[in-house]
């Protein structure tokens, strides 16, 4: 939880194009994630742009599940539900309720719910229409709802995507960042939240000495 003391002691740089550009800069000579992207859109756009074949979805979604750590243990049910949905032509429509019939799944009779992984997909194939969710760009957006309040909503409403996409709609227009695309955006936010909000895991318990 972001609280008053940690928005203080954060002091993060209000969104301008200014810190944009700075970031988007960054992202340029970042040449991991430069070439990971350039991978993942021949990949998507170029040499499988459809999702008719159970093949091309699973070296989709296993190229995504590994080059964003999203931990999918196990991806062919969700590759399987990807393809009973005939999702090209609402992909192209830029159709938001594609986001949970993907992300909807079940493996080994338990119910899943891969919202993060599910706008990634749809995101590496119509990017202008699908913005990512991820933990980085959730942080962010809370930090300067509780910052600046340029948007109300909570936790929850981020989890329905058609609530999410009008949240990043609203911080665009209200720090007039209009210019850049949602792709930009994300990119942004995600930098600034891998920064400003790095994940802490837990040290490994030294082994005692007999």
């Amino acid at each position: 939880m972001i609280t008053e003391g940690k928005i203080n002691k954060l002091k993060i740089k209000t969104p301008s194009k200014n810190e944009v550009e700075k970031y988007l800069k960054q992202w340029n000579v970042l040449d991991n994630y430069v070439s990971q992207e350039k991978s993942l859109d021949k990949l998507f756009l170029v040499l499988m742009p459809n999702n008719k074949e159970i093949e091309d979805i699973l070296i989709k979604a296993s190229t995504l599940n590994d080059f964003y750590s999203t931990n999918i243990l196990s991806i062919f049910p969700l590759a399987n539900n990807i393809l009973k949905l005939n999702i090209d032509k609402r992909l192209k429509m830029g159709d938001f309720s594609l986001v949970a019939d993907i992300g909807n799944v079940e493996i080994k009779g338990k119910h899943k719910y891969f919202y993060s992984f599910a706008t990634k997909y749809c995101s590496h194939h119509n990017p202008d229409d699908f913005p990512i969710f991820d933990s980085y760009v959730e942080k962010v957006l809370f930090y300067f709802r509780k910052k600046d309040a340029f948007a109300i909503f909570n936790k929850k409403e981020l989890k329905d995507y058609k609530t999410f996409k009008n949240i990043l709609i609203e911080f665009s227009e209200h720090y007039n960042l209009q210019a850049y695309s949602l792709k930009e955006l994300d990119r942004y936010l995600w930098q600034l939240g891998k920064n400003s909000f790095p994940k802490s895991y837990p040290r490994k318990k030294e082994l005692q000495k007999p």
